[in-house]
């Protein structure tokens, strides 16, 4: 067992069973043994990879889709640039650099939430010299206007899951097995308030951490304007199953195995996601495929402009890297990943999004 997983238990032994949220919540951001705590999760020898890890291009296209949002909010001075789990700096990086070859006047204020002492080293070398500011929580992000970015943030956000019994919905949990390591279990009595209808055996995820924080983004939005960009990988429509998932070394592992040492993560619910920003009066927009998406912005002239200038060997890497961001199915990111847009009301129609 990990250091991490015997501390579970030993909780677990004391007060009884925890929810799969605060489960989650351990496992990456526990102050010692927590996963982004403790290291750079990125690459070939982490864990998985991220879109702008893959290609400058998707990073230069979120900082050319933030310069025309930039515009429909009358051009504040700065231009408040916010990344929620910036990885590496690489996408920032990449945004920044396009912003500034496109309008060299405009000034840019990068403000990054992160809470990796790993990670924000990392950025620190990536983004030095650009004036960079880092938070630990988005409730001490500067007020006014901003254009938020977040990839690949809100499928590491803490889920509660409830299984459906003749009872009623009972709260998955995580326990002690027979022989003591974790184990999922089911609160012995029904969780009252959840009237959603299924099948007896139905497993669903309620987002609640992710449904608090686009709550407050709206907030914002509405209140200062702007608009909120979020990528992820999920399903625009409500549904039953068990997307929890745990990631080591690229391949899929039990989320149980080693607490603190694999990645884990879920599918993002952007029907919620969405309902809950409209409920707070901000302007929806999408969701859309990554490769829809990607594709309205201009990436495959961008991959053609700079294959032009590549040298024979990088040209075909600039082509497995376009097709990794755009294909469908198990072979790419286009089809799975989606992106929702969410800005404060009368903003406009946004880049990427038909019919919005």
């Amino acid at each position: 067992m990990t250091p991490l997983g015997a501390e579970i238990a030993a909780l677990i032994r004391q007060t009884g069973p925890i929810g799969v949220d605060r489960y989650m919540a351990l496992c990456l951001g526990h102050p010692v043994h927590g996963y982004y705590r403790t290291r750079d999760p990125l690459g070939v020898r982490g864990d998985f990879t991220t879109a702008p890890e893959i290609s400058q291009m998707f990073g230069e296209l979120i900082g050319a889709w933030s310069g025309y949002v930039h515009g429909l909010m009358g051009r504040p001075d700065p231009l408040v640039l916010v990344e929620l789990g910036p990885g590496r700096g690489t996408l920032m990086a990449d945004a920044l650099r396009a912003l500034r070859a496109a309008a060299p006047g405009v000034r840019v204020a990068p403000h990054l939430v992160e809470t990796s002492p790993v990670l924000r080293a990392a950025q620190e070398r990536a983004l030095a010299g650009t004036g960079a500011i880092w938070h630990a929580e988005v409730e001490t992000l500067p007020p006014g206007p901003s254009v938020v970015v977040a990839n690949e943030f809100f499928d590491c956000l803490p889920v509660r899951q409830f299984e459906r019994r003749p009872t009623g919905w009972h709260e998955r949990q995580v326990g002690l097995g027979p022989a003591g390591g974790l184990a999922f279990g089911l609160s012995p009595e029904p969780t009252p308030g959840l009237e959603a209808a299924g099948p007896v055996g139905a497993l669903m995820s309620v987002p609640t951490a992710g449904l608090a924080l686009i709550r407050g983004l709206s907030q914002r939005l509405c209140a200062a304007g702007g608009a909120l960009l979020a990528i992820d990988y999920g399903h625009v429509r409500p549904g039953f199953g068990d997307t929890l998932q745990a990631l080591s070394g690229h391949s899929y592992a039990d989320p149980l195995a080693a607490p603190g040492q694999a990645d884990l993560t879920h599918h993002v619910d952007f029907a919620a996601l969405a309902q809950a920003a409209r409920v707070e009066g901000a302007d929806v927009h999408g969701p859309v495929e990554q490769r829809d998406f990607l594709f309205a912005l201009g990436l495959l002239a961008r991959a053609e402009r700079l294959q032009s200038r590549a040298t024979e060997a990088q040209a075909p890497e600039i082509g497995r890297a376009t097709a990794r961001l755009t294909e469908p199915g198990v072979r790419g990111m286009g089809s799975l990943f989606k992106v929702l847009a969410v800005s404060g009301p009368g903003l406009g129609p946004l880049p990427g999004f038909p019919n919005t």
